[in-house]
């Protein structure tokens, strides 16, 4: 198989136009035309990138009897399944529809209690002349009823098990460019994720503030139930914006590391996912069950800078005891 047919078999396998290559490639489409028309020849230069971009080698574009299938047989794994880039990145987009139900569901759960706050403060401001039979009542069913709405955008998520069931599957191969081709959309995503991971680590970190601050100063109980409610909003926006975002960073990360999730990470790092699947949870219940019960707000803060050193303690006694067991 000559040079132009791989160039052509291996851009119509990604997908792609003339004029999508052209662009990658930093020439004209007329350029691309002429080498797939055996026109002309591209230099050097862009037989290397053209390898680059197609994730194959330049002795398979340049050697004339060494066709595709011979390729792909000596350099795939036998019985893998192969991805190609639609599958790849169809894998993300459902990836990230599952993550945005989830992160509706999540903040719906987390402000179920809201509006009971809400009712709560108004009524001490004597705003609202209902009794507290009343109050309690509406609160409760609003709260079931976000709850439950939450619930069911949960089990939707079901609805997408079959789309992503062959990448969950185990190790896969990744068809030719689909490396470069999902990296460089990783690349362009990057900065958006690193942009929405800080909001949301900044809401999580500020949404006390109001309500000590209002605790610290004022000490009103209808102005500290209302940023009880600021507090549940923020740390809702802060939960809808990182699922998403860490969702298909993951989804990225799994597709380049071909179905090994855990390809390249460190043995702190696997530990500390492992730990903060319960750790971080459970910290929170123990503030609102200490914060509700004394009402020391001004107090029970300190619980956050105290579990962020003790998370890291304990990511560092799991490495050590590894290593022992290692040994």
């Amino acid at each position: 198989m000559i040079l132009a047919d791989k160039i052509i078999k291996l851009r119509k396998q990604l997908g792609w136009s003339q004029e999508d290559l052209a662009e990658k490639m930093d020439v004209s489409r007329q350029s691309v035309s002429k080498w797939e028309s055996t026109n002309s020849i591209p230099d050097l230069n862009k037989i290397i990138k053209l390898a680059g971009i197609f994730d194959v080698t330049t002795d398979f574009l340049l050697k004339d009897d060494m066709d595709t299938e011979q390729y792909l047989g000596e350099t795939r794994e036998p019985g893998l399944t192969q991805v190609n880039l639609e599958q790849a990145l169809v894998y993300v987009d459902t990836k990230l529809a599952g993550a945005n139900l989830v992160a509706k569901g999540v903040a719906l759960c987390v402000c179920s209690a809201a509006p009971l706050f809400f009712l709560l403060a108004l009524s001490n401001t004597r705003q609202l002349e209902l009794s507290s039979d009343v109050i309690a009542a509406f609160g409760i069913v609003s709260l079931l009823l976000m709850v439950s709405v939450g619930i069911s955008l949960f089990i939707k998520t079901n609805q997408f098990n079959r789309s992503v069931a062959k990448m969950h599957s185990g190790r896969f191969e990744l068809y030719f460019g689909v490396h470069s081709a999902v990296s460089a959309k990783m690349e362009q995503f990057t900065q958006v994720y690193h942009k929405r991971l800080t909001l949301g680590i900044s809401l999580f970190i500020f949404s006390s503030l109001p309500l000590m601050l209002v605790v610290i100063l004022s000490g009103r109980t209808d102005m500290t139930l209302l940023m009880l409610v600021v507090l549940l909003l923020m740390v809702a926006a802060g939960i809808y914006v990182i699922i998403p975002v860490s969702a298909q960073s993951n989804a990225y990360h799994l597709i380049l590391n071909e179905g090994d999730i855990d390809a390249g990470k460190s043995r702190s790092t696997k530990n500390a996912e492992k730990l903060a699947a319960f750790y971080w949870p459970l910290l929170v219940a123990v503030y609102l069950a200490w914060s509700f019960f004394t009402m020391d707000w001004h107090i029970t803060w300190i619980m956050w800078p105290v579990g962020a050193v003790t998370f890291a303690a304990l990511v560092g006694l799991m490495d050590l005891l590894a290593k022992e067991k290692a040994h």
